[in-house]
């Protein structure tokens, strides 16, 4: 499909063929708009100028035009998408249970006709009748949503195909279906045994020794378990077990037991479980310190994003990285902090012990705080919020995060002579800002969503993955302390 005619092919869904999952539908309107306002321009000159129109850039520009500017635009962020669900598709093993095809209803909405436009504020997607009246609607479009969240004016912002294809990945429906049938619903023996070399490299040597032994043994008898329609990975049995406990000693690691054994590829696949979590975020754009703005990564093919290798992609950006550890670290000093507060409270000293338990019911389990109160011994709901407060806890873990995002990247900044140490003020108080932005955006404004949600929440964002892998860990780190103890 050439460059031009993107803004007037729109990729949906085929309701004509039974065999091909989407088609690419000539939108004639949008080819005339293209024909009449914008002939002869470059790619980039074309979606600026459409930019323009759809932003109510111009205060001349009518209602109408607009909204066919917007069109135009909609029909090129709808190849991405298609893409993005492609990959998606790919960065899954043979474990998963689902096509890109069963991604596409969630995202592929648009019917290439209805004309719609933003509101004044730029938050709203309003729809022109055939009058050219506007109105309302409670039927959102995802391309319009890409839009609407698109940055078009930012010296920073992406490029329109790679923001449409990261919002697609992010996008909300998405990923509750992927909760269920991806990554997070693998089990810990298919996360084991389809880890690959870049997965490992990011374990300790002795893990890595572990996983190559499981591999060696489970994966082995795996494929006879295919062969013979065994679909899902079962529990490594005693006799596997008790193989990997001499294949280990062979290679000078000893672990005394199955059950020890047990545990420890479980944590293992605790940590492969959080390298999926955050590559599957993994931004398309870089922040360069040098320049100070966003570049394409380098690994990224410039003319197929559904070319993209997840085995070759580099390791994430310096802020991901960053703002990965600064998670991690601030969960764990947050809980401990208000555990031991708690410790020191009189009136609440008796329920201390009661805090993981109590933030594992409501993030594991989904229960309100008026349904864990009885649970854990505690008299009412205004109790539980007191002793678990998920909000404060969250501000707290919030704030962590900044400040350590924020150190790191002032130290990366002296490092390149970008700024002094102390920095100016100006230009500390930016960059404290777009850091409290960029934390928000990747964690913290989905999570406190999650909180507002009320009854039937979804704790799917990335602050309620990195808890219950803290829990995780919790777990096993008092098991192993009960048993030297």
């Amino acid at each position: 499909m050439g460059a031009s005619s993107k803004y007037w092919k729109i990729c949906r869904i085929s309701l004509k063929s039974e065999t091909d999952a989407y088609e690419y539908c000539l939108v004639p309107t949008a080819q005339e708009f293209v024909h009449k306002q914008v002939p002869n321009s470059q790619n980039e000159d074309m979606q600026a100028a459409l930019n323009s129109y759809f932003y109510g850039n111009n205060s001349t520009v009518d209602t109408t035009s607009r909204a066919l500017a917007g069109l135009c635009l909609r029909c090129y962020v709808s190849d991405p998408i298609l893409k993005a669900c492609k990959k998606i598709d790919n960065l899954f093993s043979g474990e998963k249970q689902f096509t890109y095809q069963d991604l596409l209803p969630f995202v592929l909405n648009d019917d290439g006709q209805t004309l719609v436009i933003l509101d004044r504020d730029g938050k709203t997607q309003l729809i022109l009748d055939d009058l050219g009246e506007v109105k309302t609607t409670a039927y959102k479009f995802f391309t319009v949503e890409i839009l609407r969240t698109f940055k078009h004016n930012s010296s920073r912002r992406m490029s329109l195909d790679n923001w449409a294809y990261l919002q697609t990945r992010q996008n909300p429906e998405l990923k509750n279906f992927l909760s269920e049938f991806g990554f997070k619903a693998l089990s810990d023996w298919a996360l084991l045994n389809r880890a690959k070399a870049k997965q490992l490299e990011r374990l300790s040597s002795r893990s890595r020794t572990s996983v190559e032994i499981f591999h060696a043994v489970y994966r082995r008898d795996r494929f006879g378990q295919r062969q013979a329609g065994v679909r899902k990975c079962p529990d490594p049995s005693s006799a596997q077990l008790q193989e990997m406990l001499t294949l280990l000693q062979e290679r000078k690691v000893i672990i005394n037991s199955p059950v020890e054994l047990m545990k420890e590829l479980k944590q293992i696949a605790t940590e492969l479980r959080q390298y999926d979590i955050w590559s599957y975020r993994e931004s398309l754009d870089i922040y360069d310190p040098d320049t100070g703005s966003y570049t394409p990564r380098a690994d990224l093919p410039t003319d197929s994003l559904n070319e993209l290798d997840v085995e070759r992609r580099e390791l994430m950006d310096f802020l991901h990285q960053q703002l990965k550890l600064a998670l991690a670290g601030a969960i764990e000093q947050e809980i401990r902090a208000s555990i031991t507060k708690l410790e020191k409270s009189k009136t609440y000293a008796p329920l201390a012990k009661q805090f993981i338990p109590g933030l594992q019911l409501y993030y594991c389990q989904g229960l309100s705080l008026k349904e864990i109160a009885p649970l854990l011994g505690m008299s009412s709901w205004a109790q539980a919020r007191r002793v678990l407060n998920p909000g404060d806890l969250l501000n707290k873990v919030r704030a962590a995060c900044v400040e350590q995002v924020l150190d790191k990247t002032l130290e990366k900044a002296r490092d390149k002579g970008l700024t002094k140490i102390p920095p100016e003020p100006d230009y500390l108080k930016t960059l404290l800002e777009q850091i409290k932005d960029f934390v928000d955006e990747e964690v913290f404004s989905e999570a406190v969503e999650e909180i507002q949600a009320g009854k039937n929440r979804e704790m799917n964002s990335l602050y309620a993955q990195q808890l219950r892998l803290y829990f995780e860990q919790h777990i096993i780190n008092t098991y192993q302390e009960s048993r030297h103890g």
